[in-house]
């Protein structure tokens, strides 16, 4: 927990741009499409802000969201195959499962054999069980032991005053764990703990500009086929070799102090590189929270409308923000500053897209000016891939899954004969995936893979493909890893409201995958026989109004598990 001194050091050397509290009316919604915030937001139960950990994935679109905690009553035990396929087929001709189209798959991985399947070969939109694929390749070509390391350039080493005559530049290469997520919820750990590497350097002064440099990926910073009203919320980040905090803010809405009040708007962290406009107001006790946030694309204003409650709790969500390798260098400018270092130039950064008349080096290569030379006077290594993999599919984190995917790319380029002008980091991670795949057995070419993550709405796979990909991984070399980052029913990540109560419950492990109109489940479970089951259930093109999580995914999944039969 940051204690609020340290919050508000920040906020003097960071010379935050005040909130502008507007005491005018609420205004005309803005003609773009916004995204309504909902009164299924967190309470914030003490003043000073903590951070949101996010154990959830993209939101439904369907105006009443999905229950966080579904009650699935526990299926009466199954005793033979016939009887098991007999039950799975009557959950899947529900009359409100008619205009939806179903993929199902379960096989035994003890025999083989397949205990169930229904239109198994169909190309589905996976949502998020795309991380299966992107994670699982990120095991097997970096291994669970990989460190991302940030990398601190000078033109040399710091003179015998500790001072550096140039720029000092922060290289990433995409380390994810530079956030509250790993550090007990601290929102500057990582960042401290980079300053005072560059601190114990000898470093007291640089002469020249801190510089930002996210060139190790190239390309856009999102990800092929994601849509622009994402763009703004925290499952939405920009991808960038440089990131800090999940390149997310949590923003926290909390009444004021009377009816008729401005609401008080705070981040954690502080961005001084973010304008609120705040027209909400504070409304009378008991009405309904009303929030309305638009942020442009790359823009570096949020407006927030509506109203909140006298005696609301408060409402917590999670934006992505604009720059984010930018952000990165403003607060490790000012961490330096707390540990004796200063810097006399300005805060930029170096992008990842190429300006014009600039030649693209070859994507493993730092990018150095012509005629310049660099060497390393500090770095910083991540947590272990292992661990960066569990917090990836169990909270369905989307950011890390997009950082594993460019790493691949730019780690272990495919040879293609691509032109370098249309290739990216992205596009180079997919060949890698769809190369593993090849070797894991399944066929790329019947899959469309357009980005790590699942955000995108043209990804399509089929339950048959994710079944020879969990089948491969149960055999791999780590397999046991790969597992254990999967979520565990009614125990952690995504899964840890569901299938409480059930055979399913501590024992199912499986990937979740949600986005409008698609909804998906696969993985692991062991049935009442002890027998280990692949499952795979993904349901695309269902009514708005339908649950399916309750009525169709988590009834089948809890039937697997009651399974007392053999597969044989």
């Amino acid at each position: 927990m940051i204690k609020r001194f340290r919050t508000q050091i920040y906020l003097g050397l960071l010379l935050l741009v005040p909130l502008i509290q507007a005491t005018t009316p609420i205004v005309a919604q803005q003609p773009q499409r916004e995204r309504r915030v909902t009164a299924a937001g967190v309470a914030t139960p003490t003043p000073t802000p903590a951070p949101t950990i996010v154990p959830f994935e993209t939101p439904q679109a369907s105006p009443t969201p999905t229950p966080d905690v579904v009650q699935t009553r526990t299926a009466a035990t199954t005793r033979t195959l016939t009887e098991l396929q007999t039950r799975i087929s009557q959950v899947l001709s529900k009359p409100e499962f008619a205009p939806a189209t179903i993929g199902v798959k379960v096989t035994s991985l003890q025999t083989g054999r397949v205990l169930f399947e229904e239109n198994a070969n169909k190309l589905l939109r996976p949502a998020s069980n795309m991380k299966l694929y992107t994670v699982a390749a990120g095991l097997d070509r970096l291994s669970p032991d990989f460190r991302f390391v940030t990398s601190v350039y000078a033109p040399a080493k710091p003179d015998g005053n500790g001072v550096i005559k140039g720029d000092l530049t922060i290289f990433g290469r995409g380390d994810p764990s530079i956030a509250a997520r790993f550090n007990s919820g601290n929102y500057l750990k990582g960042i401290d703990d980079l300053a005072a590497r560059i601190a114990a350097a000898g470093v007291k002064r640089v002469e020249g500009d801190l510089v930002g440099d996210e060139t190790y990926f190239t390309g856009p910073q999102y990800g092929s086929g994601w849509e622009w009203e994402d763009l703004q919320w925290y499952y939405g980040a920009e991808v960038s070799a440089l990131t800090v905090n999940d390149n997310a803010l949590d923003l926290f809405v909390k009444p004021g102090i009377q009816v008729g009040a401005p609401a008080l708007i705070t981040t954690g962290p502080p961005d001084p590189l973010l304008k609120i406009v705040n027209r909400v107001v504070t409304g009378a006790r008991g009405t309904k929270r009303e929030l309305n946030a638009y942020r442009a694309l790359a823009g570096d204003q949020l407006e927030i409308t509506g109203s909140i409650a006298l005696d609301d709790k408060g409402y917590t969500g999670g934006l992505g923000i604009s720059r984010p390798a930018l952000l990165f260098a403003y607060l490790l400018r000012a961490s330096l500053s707390q540990h004796g270092v200063t810097v006399k130039g300005i805060t930029r950064t170096i992008d990842a897209r190429p300006a014009a008349g600039f030649v693209l080096q070859p994507l493993n290569t730092p990018v150095v000016n012509p005629g310049s030379t660099r060497i390393e006077i500090a770095s910083m290594q991540s947590v272990p891939f292992s661990v960066i993999a569990a917090h990836t599919l169990k909270p369905s984190q989307n950011l890390y899954t997009e950082i594993i995917l460019r790493t691949l790319g730019t780690v272990a380029p495919p040879a293609v004969n691509t032109p370098n002008i249309d290739r990216t980091s992205e596009s180079d991670g997919l060949e890698v995936v769809k190369t593993f795949l090849r070797e894991a057995g399944i066929n790329p070419s019947s899959l469309v893979l357009s980005d790590g993550s699942g955000l995108s709405r043209n990804d399509m796979i089929t339950a048959e493909a994710t079944i020879q990909l969990l089948t491969y991984m149960h055999r791999h070399r780590y397999a046991s890893v790969f597992r254990e980052a999967l979520p565990i029913a009614g125990v952690d990540g995504t899964l840890r409201t569901r299938f409480k109560g059930t055979p399913a419950e501590n024992n199912l492990r499986a990937k979740t995958g949600t986005l409008s109109s698609a909804n998906s489940l696969s993985g692991y479970v062991r049935d009442a026989a002890g027998e280990e089951l692949a499952f795979s259930i993904m349901v695309n093109n269902y009514p708005q109004d339908a649950d399916v999580r309750a009525t169709c995914i988590e009834p089948i999944a809890v039937l697997l598990a009651s399974f007392a039969g053999k597969s044989e």
